[in-house]
């Protein structure tokens, strides 16, 4: 499985710029299709601390429209005006046939910045066929906390694709904890960080695609560019096979989460 991570470089609050930025990278890249395509946490605006009032709430609509004129599958990082005054912080998958595959709202909101003044936590983890894979994406500090992707792969996820605006000056944290991820998981991680700037930080890209051994499968630098590597599904099941460590996981030490499998936050179907 073909996968492609646009680290970008993000116009601040401006969704025509970030939009049309997009396309080009993709128009350029000419990702085969039933390819997976992520772009970073927040790709419209940057990393806002509110919902902007220019926030138009097309940001699925524009995931759905990308994914289906390239016949890929498009993970859009967006923002949802909720009715409790709050945001969300959204990672959308849009399908090769122009629908909404999943909806993820971000279980972390970065309390040690002002992500937690305007944003609210989404309840529940998400698990999506995405082609020949099993896709559960996260949000950035999401990177940090394990137990809810451990509860991921018990749900049945092989790749997970995190998009994130995660800053320069803990880059090691960020490479770290993509690899640990992978390995603790037995799965591939694709991880893509913005570059630039914003009014509060500066970002150092580092997108990484790692395997479910650890393995570093492609990395960038800190400049804007279209990262691509290819996941050998068959390679990870017989990893798994032969080393089944995720049969050996003691449920009952986990805590319980809904799993939206194919649904917005509004729809879970089992819990893990």
């Amino acid at each position: 499985m073909r996968v492609l991570l646009l680290q970008m470089d993000l116009a601040w609050e401006d969704h025509a710029a970030n939009r049309a930025a997009i396309r080009r990278m993709l128009d350029e890249a000419r990702p085969p299709r039933g390819a997976f395509v992520l772009a970073p946490e927040m790709a419209e605006t940057g990393f806002v601390p509110r919902v902007p009032e220019s926030e138009d709430g097309a940001g699925a609509a524009f995931a759905a429209s990308i994914a289906r004129a390239h016949g890929i599958w498009y993970q859009h990082g967006c923002l949802h005006r909720a009715g409790d005054g709050f945001g969300r912080n959204m990672a959308v998958v849009g399908a090769p046939d122009g629908s909404i595959a999943a909806k993820y709202a971000k279980i972390h909101p970065f309390g040690y910045g002002s992500e937690t003044l305007g944003f609210r936590g989404g309840d529940r983890i998400c698990v999506v066929e995405a082609g020949s894979m099993r896709v559960s994406p996260f949000i950035c500090y999401d990177l940090r906390f394990p137990e809810v992707w451990r509860l991921a792969a018990l749900a049945g996820a092989e790749v997970f694709s995190i998009g994130a605006n995660w800053p320069a000056k803990r880059h090691a944290a960020w490479r770290s904890l993509c690899i640990a991820r992978a390995i603790e998981n037995q799965a591939f991680v694709i991880a893509c960080n913005r570059v630039g700037s914003d009014p509060s930080l500066t970002y150092s890209g580092g997108s990484i695609v790692v395997s479910p051994q650890g393995e570093v499968l492609a990395e960038a630098t800190d400049a804007p560019c279209v990262l691509h590597a290819e996941l050998d599904l068959a390679a990870l099941r017989s990893w798994r096979a032969e080393f089944p460590a995720l049969r050996d996981v003691r449920r009952r030490f986990l805590g319980r989460i809904p799993c939206a499998p194919r649904d917005s936050e509004e729809g879970a179907q089992k819990s893990h």
